[in-house]
């Protein structure tokens, strides 16, 4: 396979993920911006939104405000924010057109439909209530993708590379969420376990979509040190952060049999794999989870950097 290919098809798997994961993010921050001010509403629940996009600064460089409208705008339909849900899914698009004959009819379909709904709505969201069915269009539209996928494409290095995209922003995604809860969003001054932090994690799990998860493997209350242990080292659950490893790690050995090299990548990924193996939730805390995070953030980012050399370029 051409390294233009693969990266095509690397990068549509990775604006795909964030696509979702923006979708998902607006509608938790709804949820927690519509409670009363004593249990989390209002305050900083769309500045937190900003900063688990990594858009504060692009955001405040355009000098809009922080309220739920232009911020809103911003994360879903605004062309000049390269991480918007307009912008990611634009991008996608572009990836697989580039690359129409290494996917099947259904997924190019699935990739080409989830533009043409969106760009429909054009670049300012028109009132409140319309941001609820185009966060359910992006949701839809990116799982009629992975479905797709799943059932018709070959299992071939085109697959493997669109699921490599896939992982490796999922991972970033989770960690991000993660650290903007415990480090950014709970204000000074509120006690951890408190109603206001109670409502921030259970937030968390419906933007992954694992309360029900949670529930099954815990079957406990919400409590922070078992959301974090849920998404960081639970293998059960497709986000978390050793799952997300062990498909890099699974792909990245699918290549490699076909290859019959490995290189720099496959190395990091074994690294970070090894080190999620070896930790433990009770460790994490009291080495600091903010501390964990961001290495993980770090490592993930030149893990990227590392397939994008080793592969794509």
């Amino acid at each position: 396979m051409l390294s233009r290919t693969a990266g095509n098809l690397y990068w549509m798997g990775r604006y795909l993920e964030r696509a979702d994961f923006t979708a998902r993010l607006i509608e938790a921050t709804q949820r927690l911006a519509a409670l009363p001010t004593s249990y989390g509403g209002a305050g900083n629940a769309w500045e937190s939104a900003l900063a688990a996009t990594w858009m504060t600064q692009a955001h405040a460089e355009r000098g809009l405000a922080l309220d739920e409208q232009q911020i809103s705008d911003f994360l879903t339909l605004d062309p000049a924010n390269p991480s918007s849900i307009r912008s990611c899914l634009e991008a996608a698009r572009a990836n697989a057109r580039s690359v129409r004959t290494a996917l099947t009819e259904e997924a190019w379909e699935a990739v080409n439909t989830a533009w043409l709904e969106v760009s429909r709505y054009g670049t300012r969201l028109d009132g409140r209530d319309a941001i609820g069915p185009l966060l359910e269009l992006v949701k839809h539209a990116v799982a009629a993708f992975e479905g797709a996928a799943q059932r018709t494409m070959l299992r071939g290095d085109a697959f493997w590379f669109v699921n490599l995209g896939s992982a490796i922003e999922r991972a970033d995604n989770s960690a991000r969420l993660l650290d903007v809860k415990y480090h950014l969003l709970l204000p000074r001054g509120e006690t951890v376990g408190g109603s206001l932090d109670y409502f921030q994690w259970t937030t968390i799990l419906r933007t992954v979509s694992a309360m029900t998860a949670y529930r099954w493997v815990y079957r406990d209350t919400v409590k922070p040190w078992l959301v974090a242990d849920l998404l960081i080292l639970n293998r059960q659950i497709p986000r978390s952060l050793a799952s997300c490893y062990d498909e890099l790690l699974r792909h990245l050995d699918l290549l490699a049999s076909v290859t019959g090299k490995r290189g720099p990548a496959h190395r990091l990924a074994s690294a970070g794999h090894a080190r999620l193996s070896r930790s433990n939730i009770d460790t994490i805390f009291s080495d600091g989870l903010h501390e964990f995070l961001n290495q993980f953030i770090i490592d993930n980012n030149k893990l990227g950097e590392a397939i994008a050399e080793q592969y794509l370029f």
